[in-house]
């Protein structure tokens, strides 16, 4: 997308995103409501934009390559300008190699030490996103909940396949470990988290991490892609209704990065099909979103947790769509649910 079409397009979004609700739902006419919830006004309108100047939903109709700006461009689109005390570029330990990474500091943590401190992994479907994708999410996660923020690359598909993500997820967490001291991190309050595809990485850094006896206060699992096997309920309701992510995507970026059927299953691959759990893990918070398709995987992962005496808390967001984490920059409902989310990571590493 050219720069000017880009920043008129942004001005209408955030324009459109910023009209009052009830001037919002004069627009768009009747609600959405699907199982029993009702779509905001606000995200329903960002869809309708979206349909209107022709933006690609996640994995849809372009390769890996051509997908990946276009994936940065619209995660800065709804980023807006956040604040944040700092930002450092440094670079990780992967499984094969250095990682690119950014370390955002909160403004109350500027100058002190033992910082609490969340190793954050992108989502994109396990082969789009990147630091730069999510750079918005993470300033604010970071700055509303007082936890400075590792955001973290990691090897992508279809260049690199299953177990390429998962492995270099754990090196960075091991990185982390041992690197505490020079981030001014508190080694007992480290902690994990992502969104979507982070998510899932997020779940297997944390049960890797409790196989190895390793410290991780707090796993954060924001819509999760957990079970790579079945079709829940939320898949079938959401996956082909125009709420952004879809079957068509999903099977494209699965194909992507799984090289067979095997790895789909593997503990590793779809955590949420697990038996067994490692004694030893984290305290979990997952966060869905109602109108999304991995939303009923996602708290059934909350409640396998909990069959496993893992303390863990789940929360719907009943009226978002996939993707909501991004938009802190546009709207009202999605940066309060964001803020929320921050809340929760505060009280946590407190």
């Amino acid at each position: 997308m050219s720069a000017l079409k880009v920043a008129v397009e942004t001005v209408i979004l955030r324009t459109a995103l910023s009209l009052p609700e009830r001037v919002q739902r004069a627009l768009l006419g009747k609600p959405v409501v699907v199982d029993g919830q009702t779509l905001a006004a606000e995200t329903e309108m960002l869809l309708k934009l979206q349909k209107l100047t022709r933006q690609p939903g996640l994995g849809v109709g372009l390769s890996a390559v051509d997908a990946r700006p276009v994936v940065v461009t619209q995660g800065k689109m709804v980023a807006g300008q956040q604040p944040i005390g700092s930002v450092r570029d440094l670079t990780v330990d992967g499984a094969e190699g250095p990682l690119a990474a950014r370390l955002f500091v909160p403004t109350e943590r500027l100058g002190t030490d033992a910082i609490p401190t969340l190793m954050f992994i992108h989502g994109g479907g396990m082969a789009l996103g990147d630091i730069d994708s999510h750079d918005g999410a993470c300033r604010v996660l970071a700055e509303r909940s007082g936890v400075q923020v590792l955001s973290i690359d990691y090897r992508l598909a279809p260049e690199n396949p299953y177990p390429a993500a998962v492995q270099d997820c754990f090196a960075a967490y091991q990185w982390m470990v041992k690197n505490a001291d020079s981030l001014d991190a508190d080694p007992d309050r480290l902690a994990v988290g992502g969104d979507s595809a982070g998510g899932m990485l997020s779940a297997t850094t944390a049960i890797q991490v409790a196989e190895a006896g390793l410290p991780m206060a707090f796993q954060m699992l924001i819509y999760p892609a957990v079970d790579w096997v079945h079709r829940s309920r939320s898949r079938e309701l959401f996956d082909g209704g125009g709420f952004y992510l879809t079957k068509e995507g999903m099977d494209r970026l699965s194909d992507w990065y799984f090289p067979d059927e095997e790895a789909r299953s593997a503990p590793l691959g779809s955590p949420g099909l697990r038996t067994d759990l490692p004694a030893g893990l984290a305290p979990a918070f997952v966060a869905t979103a109602g109108f999304d398709p991995l939303r009923d995987e996602g708290e059934a992962y909350a409640a396998l947790l909990a069959q496993h005496g893992v303390e863990v808390t789940s929360q719907r967001y009943p009226s978002m769509i996939h993707g909501f984490f991004n938009m802190v920059g546009v709207g009202r409902e999605a940066p309060a649910n964001v803020a929320d989310i921050a809340a929760r990571l505060r009280a946590a590493l407190a």
